[in-house]
């Protein structure tokens, strides 16, 4: 089960800049703002897929 984190404010997501790496901001319960190299910010969702057993991420 994800943690439930604080949600993200609108100030650290405008505030969210590009880094060698690829990284995540979480806003709890598997949702988290994925910020890449490029400075493309982009929502993604973890979520179980039962059938397969693995997990699956659903870009917003």
């Amino acid at each position: 089960m994800a943690k439930n984190n604080k949600p993200l404010t609108h100030t650290q997501v405008n505030q969210a800049k590009p880094s060698d790496k690829p990284y995540k901001l979480t806003d709890g319960s598997g949702l988290y703002l994925y910020v890449s190299t490029a400075g493309t910010k982009s929502w993604r969702i973890d979520y179980p897929e039962p059938l397969k057993k693995k997990r699956g991420t659903l870009t917003l």
